[in-house]
């Protein structure tokens, strides 16, 4: 019972944490948006040569003319209700929008996810354990930290493409066309969980069991990856979710640069258009996909690590 109440208390708080995060989200992008004049339905009226009437009467049906605290408080409720809103532009549901849009996004974050995740252990583990690929290890983390993706993508499309013609520079619907993005947006993802296994790893092997451990004459190898790597992976796993939340919540540099479909460019065209509802669908989606993957990747640590089990 005492353990039952225990759980529930601590799942209460995450969820209202939760929550709060993603108003706040919702918020801020509400507010910022409208820092800047105009709109897109405006801006697509005015094109069309629509007299000044005619816009007006427009926004007035779609409430754009109301009190900033008007559309807000509406914006919010229709919020709480699970309705997005809809696109200024082509009168389609945010919610349509984002379903069309997921499963490119879901292609590439699964793939560069899974090159994160194999790299960034195997630099980590490199980095950790003194041997001849310490030093090329240590380097990679280094150039992936600190390098920026709209640097290092235009530069893999100079070489790749251009260069080498080995792959396309960009576009979707064939794997080669998901190699390079992939690639690239896994090799920056592997970096921060490749430090962590690397920093908790190293810790890890000059605890007192792991000294014990050799005392009993077990093998360097068994040490590592039997007692060591097991007792590093809680961070690493916590670091791979927040990785997994940013990815799923839409590459944004990435699909622009590489001219791939999905949430992050749809977000881009949106924002450079004014179109409000989409952006504000865009961003709590991703508050909420990144709030709960990394509940998920604490969760999944915990199973690991039983220091960290009760912690909130």
């Amino acid at each position: 019972m005492i353990i039952a109440e225990s759980v529930l208390r601590s799942t209460s708080r995450v969820v209202w944490r939760a929550v709060i995060a993603i108003a706040l989200a919702a918020t801020l992008a509400f507010f910022a948006l409208r820092a800047v004049p105009g709109d897109a339905l405006t801006a697509q009226l005015r094109e069309s040569g629509a007299s000044d009437e005619v816009i007006a009467e427009r926004r007035a049906a779609l409430g754009l003319d109301a009190p900033l605290s008007m559309q807000y408080s509406g914006f919010m409720l229709r919020l709480l209700r699970g309705d997005l809103g809809v696109s200024l532009l082509d009168g389609r549901t945010v919610a349509e929008i984002l379903v069309e849009q997921i499963p490119e996004t879901l292609e590439l974050a699964t793939a560069a996810m899974l090159v994160a995740i194999l790299l960034g252990f195997i630099m980590g583990v490199a980095a950790a354990v003194p041997n001849a690929l310490s030093a090329p290890a240590r380097g990679a983390i280094a150039l992936g930290l600190s390098t920026p993706i709209f640097f290092t993508g235009p530069l893999a499309i100079t070489i790749f493409a251009t260069w080498l013609d080995l792959l396309p520079a960009g576009g979707a619907g064939r794997f080669d066309q998901l190699v390079l993005p992939a690639a690239l947006l896994g090799f920056h993802s592997a970096a921060p969980i490749a430090q962590v296994v690397r920093a908790s790893l190293e810790t890890t092997l000059n605890e007192p069991f792991i000294l014990a451990a050799e005392g009993r004459g077990l093998t360097r190898l068994s040490i590592l990856f039997r007692h060591a790597l097991r007792a590093s992976l809680a961070p690493a796993i916590s670091v791979a979710g927040l990785e997994t939340g940013f990815l799923l919540g839409g590459a944004i540099i990435t699909e622009t640069v590489f001219s791939r479909p999905g949430i992050g460019k749809v977000m881009v065209d949106s924002a450079l258009r004014q179109d409000y509802p989409v952006v504000q669908g865009v961003v709590v989606w991703s508050a909420a996909l990144y709030i709960g993957l990394t509940a998920l990747g604490d969760a999944v640590a915990a199973m690991f690590d039983p220091r960290l089990r009760g912690l909130s």
